[in-house]
């Protein structure tokens, strides 16, 4: 390449110097990366970390009868044992809440929506390891 060997030897020691600090800087990078917590959580997540309650079917105010069923996601596997072992005063809490509602009440997705920020919030209540992220409606009938 060069005449000089001196020369090609400060080279090839530059090159490699430059090399092992681009290396280092992207593993650095790479293995520090600290997961958002923020984030959204991937499907995966929401079915390890949540409960499928069995089909409820009740009674409303206005003579009419509801028949649904709910998946209840909650932020850690602690709130899952939890919320497995408290299944009868979930399904307390959704009988209670849906008895006492009327089918006008319950049409249309806002009704679906107001009704699950109710039992969200109503459960959350009741959780002492940790909280309820989300009610899901998985089935729905009202006649």
């Amino acid at each position: 390449m060069f005449k000089n060997k001196l020369v090609n030897i400060m080279l090839i020691i530059i090159v490699a110097l430059t090399l092992v600090g681009v290396v280092t800087l992207v593993l650095v990078n790479h293995l520090t990366k600290q997961p958002d917590a923020n984030a959204e959580p991937t499907i995966d997540e929401i079915i390890a970390q949540s409960i499928e309650t069995e089909e409820i079917t009740t009674n409303l105010l206005s003579n009419d009868f509801v028949r649904a069923s709910f998946r209840i996601h909650v932020d850690n596997k602690k709130a899952l044992e939890e919320i497995q072992k408290r299944d009868f005063q979930v399904e307390n809490i959704i009988l209670r809440s849906l008895s006492g509602k009327e089918s006008s009440e319950l049409a249309g997705p806002e009704g679906i929506e107001a009704l699950e920020k109710q039992l969200k919030d109503q459960i959350n209540h009741l959780m002492q390891q940790g909280s309820v992220v989300q009610v899901y409606t998985t089935s729905w009938v009202i006649q």
